[in-house]
């Protein structure tokens, strides 16, 4: 069935599923680790007049090692049948080192519990991930990752990152226009906080003073890709856009994506100029990369369709605006994707995907006008230069959003609702929350998801998904 399809693009192309040893994942961790390591090694000077690498840690450590960590758990109960859709505690440590002649270098881990093991059943398949790049499965509801690990260099004419990190491009809350430079999680959906769903990638990063703006240049020789939730899960794409629909009598045999893998031929590029000019920030934006989705092409021949997922290269140019007028702040961002590729219906057409330029948008418009409270209203806009037969979405769509934040007792209590919806279908999603910081190392938050709209809609898909949820998280 065209269901069991996992990978689903923004244009609806899913991709599929292949499993691998835990083994093997034990390995791809090691190797990443080991490899910035020795970077990391190599670039602390050892002298003649020096007691060498174990002396430099000795006399430095209680001034140059910097360690802190949280944990937090959150259980997620679901409105509609009253089971626990998640029970989930997360320790996240992080190690700072500073080095000699101004290198840093920066440790992120995370080792993830959860009981209910509903969000991905079973071992995911990390089939759009890098070897390299890849979590440790120790159960199915236990993994260990290596978020981020960087090393910091600053030098008279740049400033250098090399390592697994995050790359954060854009301004939008919500939805996302430009920050695609790295590939995002969806496990949750978009329920998780963009610093937790966005994948970190292995990343040669730049930052070049040229007059009075900043140039940013990216090399990121890692193939991950997007990772969506397996049919099983509960958060798995179900709507037509996402989806194809099964053809009636027809046998569906789904091949293994074809996911890029040649380190250097493979590797994404991209460059930021930023600056200010008349009280206007902006940002310039271009990036070559894969789309982090895979093109799902099928074939025909017989009563037998055959489904080959492969990924695509595409342009991305862009750019994003901001400025503040009194107590308003109106920002924006466009984007401009080259021969990006989109699910069509049509009987007739031999691959089941046509192409298309895709223009994507957003204006927002912040208010903070009064005392402790925070209102940001957006709209975001999404265009195919193309007009295809038998698009299973609209050539033009719309989606709005709405946040309002109010917060209480010199801010440790605070409360806030979110409100997107789609112009177009009509369905959408309510996140109301209220977090209470307790002293500086304990948060407590509950909140709710609630999903509307109809299956064939991008949120309301999960209409059946509405959830309780409630959390507590330890600084340490």
């Amino acid at each position: 069935m065209m269901t069991h399809l996992r990978h689903i693009t923004s244009s609806g192309i899913p991709g599929c599923s292949v499993r691998r040893s835990r083994s093997a994942l034990l390995g791809s961790v090691s190797w990443g680790t080991a490899a910035l390591l020795a970077v990391s090694v190599i670039s602390v000077p050892v002298t003649a007049e020096d007691d060498g690498l174990g002396g430099y840690l000795s006399d430095t450590l209680d001034e140059a090692v910097f360690f802190s960590a949280t944990l937090t758990h959150e259980s997620a109960l679901d409105l509609n049948d009253g089971n626990g859709q998640k029970v989930e505690t997360i320790l996240q440590p992080e190690l700072e080192i500073e080095l000699p002649d101004g290198l840093s270098l920066t440790a992120i881990g995370r080792a993830r519990w959860d009981v209910r093991d509903r969000l991905e059943p079973g071992s995911p398949s990390q089939d759009s991930t890098a070897t390299i790049s890849r979590r440790w499965l120790a159960s199915d509801d236990v993994d260990f990752e290596l978020r981020e690990f960087y090393v910091d260099a600053p030098t008279s004419f740049a400033h250098f990152r090399i390592g697994k990190q995050q790359t954060v491009w854009g301004q939008a809350d919500g939805l996302k226009v430009l920050d695609v430079v790295n590939p995002q999680d969806f496990r949750e959906f978009i329920l998780d906080d963009f610093e937790d769903s966005r994948i970190p990638l292995w990343t040669f990063a730049a930052e070049v003073p040229v007059d009075d703006f900043m140039a940013e240049f990216l090399w990121i020789p890692d193939q991950t890709y997007n990772d969506l939730p397996e049919a099983d899960a509960l958060y798995a794409l179900t709507a037509p856009r996402f989806v194809p629909e099964a053809i009636p009598g027809f046998t569906v045999i789904q091949r293994e994506p074809d996911r890029p893998d040649d380190i250097i031929a493979d590797s994404d590029a991209g460059a930021r100029l930023l600056g200010m000019v008349d009280g206007w920030d902006f940002s310039l934006n271009y990036l070559f990369h894969y789309d982090d989705n895979p093109v799902l092409r099928r074939r025909v021949q017989g009563t037998t369709v055959t489904i080959n997922p492969v990924y695509e290269r595409t342009h991305l140019l862009g750019g994003t605006f901001s400025n503040s007028f009194g107590d308003f702040v109106l920002r924006g961002e466009l984007g401009y994707s080259f021969d990006r590729f989109f699910l069509t219906d049509d009987p007739t057409d031999s691959d089941g995907v046509e192409e298309s330029d895709n223009v994507s948008s957003v204006i927002g418009l912040d208010w903070n006008g009064l005392d402790d409270t925070f209102v940001s209203a957006q709209i975001f806009g999404d265009y195919l230069t193309n007009d295809i037969n038998g698009l299973v979405r609209d050539q033009f769509e719309a989606t709005t959003s709405l946040l309002v934040r109010r917060s209480f007792l010199d801010e440790d209590l605070v409360a806030e609702v979110i409100w997107l919806q789609s112009v177009n279908s009509g369905d959408g999603l309510i996140r109301p929350k209220i977090t209470y910081q307790v002293d500086d190392n304990v948060k407590l938050w509950a909140g709710a998801d609630i999903f509307f709209g109809t299956s064939d809609g991008v949120f309301g898909q999960f209409n059946d998904n509405d959830r309780f949820l409630f959390g507590v998280q330890f600084s340490f």
